[in-house]
């Protein structure tokens, strides 16, 4: 066993946020960071820790929960990358109503730069992907064919699965329940400049 083994963690928020909505929607407070460290084995050391979203807009209070959660991740030591949110019209060929849809872009090419940017930099030993999106089966690709001596693990969250991933991979898991519940942050955090943070209430 290798001893000290570097760890970079790469989280598509969208997919981790909606797979645990879907199992266990209490638990959206969730300090990445620690989770993780809770889930590494002795001779790991977490390096960084990424965390891929977008900025959710035409919605106030989903705007403002999502301000309070990634103010709160912000106070611990991970990286938050943004791409875009976009609103387009959508239709519906039967009733011909049309209505605007939401649609996140960027994630998949954004985590496929930065893990393959941080193999090139010698980064990590290990990185550790946390999706059940099939799009980011090709970098997981390119990583095993052009740097064979470092290793992706999938982290899936609950209720996200993909078969492509999961044979691509080194190895790969679910995210249960007992690592989420030990990995909450503080319903209350205070900032360094003094500024309080509260859990939303519609999360409680």
């Amino acid at each position: 066993m290798a001893l000290n083994e570097r760890v970079c963690v790469y989280i598509d928020g969208f997919n981790l946020y909606f797979g645990i909505t879907s199992s266990y929607p209490k638990l959206k407070w969730l300090d990445v960071e620690a989770l993780f460290n809770n889930l590494l084995k002795d001779n790991q050391t977490l390096i960084n820790c990424n965390y891929f979203t977008a900025r959710v807009r035409n919605n106030q209070p989903k705007e403002r929960r999502q301000s309070k959660y990634l103010d709160a991740l912000q106070t611990t030591a991970i990286e938050i990358i943004y791409g875009k949110f976009y609103s387009k019209p959508v239709s519906c060929r039967r009733c011909q109503n049309t209505w605007k849809g939401n649609e996140e872009k960027m994630t998949d090419v954004n985590i496929a730069v930065k893990i393959l940017t941080d193999a090139l930099e010698d980064k990590y030993d290990t990185a550790i992907i946390i999706s059940g999106d099939s799009d980011l089966t090709p970098p997981v690709r390119a990583i095993k064919k052009f740097y064979p001596d470092k290793k992706v693990v999938v982290a899936f969250p609950p209720n996200r699965s993909s078969y492509e991933l999961r044979n691509i991979a080194h190895g790969s898991f679910t995210i249960g329940l007992a690592k989420l519940l030990a990995s909450q942050l503080p319903k209350s955090i205070e900032t360094k400049t003094g500024y309080i943070i509260n859990k939303p209430n519609e999360w409680l």
